[in-house]
């Protein structure tokens, strides 16, 4: 049960991620540097999933 709410978090950073990505191209004319500050975003969103993803699946094997 604990594994599925890790997994349903790893894919809300992917979520955030895409959420962060619109916002980062409709903002890229007219203000940059928010444009900017969503691109960071994105970046750790997509990052944190990662990590999110390598922490659970060594939990499991530990659990194993």
């Amino acid at each position: 049960m604990l594994s599925k709410a890790y997994r349903f978090f790893e894919y809300a950073y992917l979520v955030i991620a895409v959420f962060f990505a619109y916002e980062a191209v409709n903002n890229w004319s007219t203000q940059r540097n928010r444009a900017y500050l969503f691109a960071f975003f994105v970046a750790v969103s997509i990052f944190m999933f990662f990590f999110k993803r390598n922490f659970r699946k060594k939990m499991e094997e530990r659990n194993k």
